[in-house]
């Protein structure tokens, strides 16, 4: 009992922390204090009644870059870890259902990918393209498919090598059915919350980007690229770094947090021995 109270309060605390930045988010597609552009607040001001949290150098509000922040991070999370999702199951059951060559290219093909960092690869990508938000959302997910294709290969393998496959198989079951009515089913559990820790991975990752000035352009505020500027007035407005470093911080936190209390939840072994 009490593994189950504690597995409750990391799916509860982690979805509290993930579910107020996502407000946050969903609230800056209808209303923010200011434009995203407007530099009529004075530069560097302080926190006070008319800016929440003070201005960055160029006189925009905080508040409103923080609030187009939270949306361009859960873009860039959602966006990336669809991609991922698409390219990794699908290249993972080819490779499983694969055999010889096919499989051993398959499967080097996914190292070598996974061999790359996936900041690195993200870099090496949108340097090809123009540096946008969609760009960098493509670039981290083509990163994440090589990581979740290959627990994809390993799953699936494990499922395919059950008795009940081989009974389906026999009872003249097609492959394609086996594979909608048994093989992901049984291996949704572990991916969902792999693809969990892929979106907290994908929001670092675009942070990181749009810190070296390849993400989101202008005048779509991103927590990387505001940490960037406030890094030169760091100690006569800290507000301007400590404010999406946080935020980041608590993000990543929460989905994480979230991804823990999945596993635990959707393993039927944990919850036998919770039980």
């Amino acid at each position: 009992m009490k593994r189950s109270t504690t597995r409750s309060y990391t799916l509860t605390f982690g979805c509290v922390l993930a579910g107020l930045i996502a407000l946050l988010a969903l609230v800056s597609l209808v209303w923010a204090p200011y434009a995203a552009d407007d530099t009529s607040g004075g530069r560097l001001t302080g926190p006070g009644a008319g800016h929440l949290l003070g201005t960055d150098k160029l006189g925009r509000d905080l508040f409103t870059q923080l609030m187009t922040g939270s949306r361009v991070a859960f873009e860039a999370g959602l966006g990336s870890v669809l991609i991922a999702a698409a390219v990794g199951v699908t290249l993972g059951v080819l490779a499983a259902f694969a055999q010889g060559w096919l499989d051993d290219t398959l499967s080097a093909f996914l190292d070598i990918l996974i061999a790359f960092p996936t900041l690195l690869l993200a870099m090496l990508i949108v340097a090809a393209h123009s540096a946008t938000l969609g760009s960098a959302v493509l670039a981290i997910g083509l990163a994440q498919s090589a990581v979740v294709g290959r627990l994809v290969r390993v799953l699936v393998k494990r499922v395919l090598a059950q008795d009940y496959i081989t009974a389906a198989r026999t009872s003249g079951t097609s492959w394609p059915r086996i594979v909608t009515g048994h093989v992901l089913p049984n291996i949704w559990p572990t991916l969902v919350v792999n693809l969990a820790l892929q979106f907290g991975l994908a929001v670092l990752a675009e942070a990181g980007l749009s810190y070296l000035g390849l993400g989101a352009p202008p005048p779509n505020a991103s927590w990387g690229r505001m940490l960037q500027e406030a890094q030169a007035t760091f100690t006569t407005a800290p507000a301007g770094a400590l404010a999406p470093g946080i935020l980041l911080v608590l993000l990543v936190i929460g989905v994480n947090l979230i991804a823990d209390g999945l596993r635990d939840t959707l393993d039927p072994a944990a919850r036998r021995r919770s039980a």
